[in-house]
């Protein structure tokens, strides 16, 4: 078992310890950025069966309890997590979306191809008013993505006009016909979604003229506009609309990364091998080094950071579940999706100064989904309960963390570093600590110097299981969920924790 030292300097400095211990260094001196809740968004776009069988069943719906067809289960899951956001309605589906065909009677609403998802008929039954009324039981803001590749810069404007104009306006008197006197206020609005491929297969260029169209006629206040951004190493796309597009015209810049194996061979959710787990780890990984340059192009036209990278689009990609339709991504959610989330909120977390929205997807039956349902059963995965662990990083100050001589999980020729941190200090002064083990097979022991600690100080909760490939079913959904830590003790002013193979960690010292 390998000894690891993470010298967490947030009371005064520490010295560092010897060469052959990681070294995490704190500095003290410098007021660390707010971890934004937004971090922690989801997504929910009209693909298999995340609304529809999902968090929408209905209003004539008997058997499972509702609210205006929304699963009376989901909603409070979806609060207990705290969820900060909900992205909606794609995705690729947002750009052959027309907002106008999912309001007024649901018997005269227009029907539409799902052109992208399974080729099913959309009948346009969860609208805007169904999805902004559900934000609004969610306790959650909504975050719409606005049709670009065949839409047209009024219907943008207009969809605006219908959520957020609460004067006198031919949108407004329109809402209020519908049903809904108020506006919802919408902030976040995405200027389209993956220009670069399904929303109109546009060049960096073009897609920066037409964002400044569309742009120019988001008018009202308080709102945030998001760019499509970049596909995971696209560094041109980024550089080309930084530099294009003017600062007042934009407020945030979208990155969409997968953790795929093989775009071609994706491999099981749930029956794979350690190599596989492993690569996907690795892809799960790059996201650090993704960020660190995305945000690099970002600094050189905007230091002073007024544009924030959004990261709506994150999450493991698999072979779907046997016997399901292809074009309905359900697969289903295991300790290695509990091991992508856990890194990749540590390394958002420790970008908390450009890193200000991040949606995970999705959020119900759809690729890593914090949900699963069947029928009238729900489940909450292996990620559900890592973010749920997470929530006290929200709105927390970060304690920037450098972790130096870190352990390595090999396999083969290739290592990662097998130990991934994140920290922070609440509002009531507490510090968490989140720590992730990747390493499948080797536990790991964790010593933190904390001047004055006692054991009662300290406490923790653990997610863990016997094999990376365990996950929740419908026959057995309590399998995995966290528990109360205990392999840690106080000696000498030391915090020695002790890490399960394959585990994420919080700690929480008063």
């Amino acid at each position: 078992m390998k000894q690891l030292t993470l010298l967490l300097s947030f009371v005064c400095g520490w010295t560092l310890s010897s060469a052959q211990d990681i070294q995490v260094q704190i500095d003290t001196k410098t007021n660390g950025p707010t971890i934004s809740k937004h971090i922690y968004g989801h997504f929910a776009e009209h693909l298999g069966r995340c609304i529809y069988g999902g968090f929408y069943v209905g209003e004539d719906e008997t058997k499972i309890p509702h609210t205006d067809g929304v699963r009376n289960d989901i909603i409070e899951a979806l609060k207990e997590l705290q969820i900060p956001n909900l992205r909606w309605p794609g995705g690729c589906f947002a750009d052959t979306y027309h907002w106008q065909d999912g309001i007024g009677p649901k018997d005269q609403r227009a029907t539409i191809v799902n052109q992208w998802w399974g080729g099913v008929t959309e009948d346009n039954s969860f609208g805007t008013h169904e999805f902004l009324n559900m934000c609004e039981l969610l306790e959650t803001e909504p975050y719409l993505s606005g049709n670009v590749g065949s839409g047209t810069v009024k219907e943008f404007a207009d969809w605006m006009q219908y959520t957020n104009n609460g004067g006198v306006s031919p949108m407004s008197e329109l809402r209020k016909e519908n049903g809904r006197e108020t506006p919802w206020n919408v902030k976040y609005w995405g200027v389209g979604n993956e220009a670069w491929g399904c929303g109109g297969h546009m060049t960096p260029e073009y897609y920066a003229n037409v964002y400044r169209q569309f742009a120019t006629y988001m008018t009202g206040s308080n709102i945030q506009r998001i760019a499509s951004g970049a596909s995971s190493n696209d560094y041109n796309w980024t550089e080309t609309l930084m530099k294009n597009i003017p600062a007042h015209l934009v407020d945030g810049l979208a990155l969409h990364h997968y953790s795929v194996i093989d775009w071609n061979d994706k491999g099981s959710a749930s029956q794979f091998t350690e190599e596989q787990y492993f690569i996907t780890l690795q892809r799960a990984w790059e996201m650090e080094e993704l960020v660190t340059k995305h945000v690099a192009i970002m600094d050189k036209y905007d230091p002073e950071k007024k544009i924030d990278l959004i990261v709506d689009e994150w999450g493991g990609w698999y072979d779907v579940e046997e016997g399901t339709n292809p074009g309905f991504l359900y697969q289903q959610n295991t300790m290695r999706d509990a091991m992508i989330a856990g890194m990749t909120l540590n390394i958002f977390n420790n970008h908390a100064d450009r890193v200000k929205m991040a949606n995970l997807a999705q959020s119900v039956n759809v690729l890593q989904a914090v949900i699963l349902t069947k029928e009238e059963k729900m489940i909450l995965t292996p990620t559900y309960h890592v973010m749920k662990m997470y929530t006290v990083h929200h709105d927390a100050k970060l304690l920037p963390l450098k972790i130096q001589n870190n352990a390595t999980y090999k396999n083969g020729a290739n290592e990662l570093p097998a130990i991934s941190a994140s920290a922070s200090v609440d509002q009531a002064g507490i510090t968490h600590i989140s720590l992730v083990n990747i390493d499948a097979r080797q536990s790991q022991t964790v010593s933190i110097p904390l001047s004055g600690v006692k054991k009662a100080d300290v406490s923790g909760s653990v997610l863990a299981s016997a094999k990376i490939q365990d996950h929740n079913s419908f026959d057995k959904p309590s399998k995995i969920q966290p528990v109360d830590f205990k392999e840690f003790k106080v000696k000498g002013g030391q915090l020695e924790v002790t890490l399960p193979p394959a585990s994420v960690v919080v700690l929480e010292v008063k």
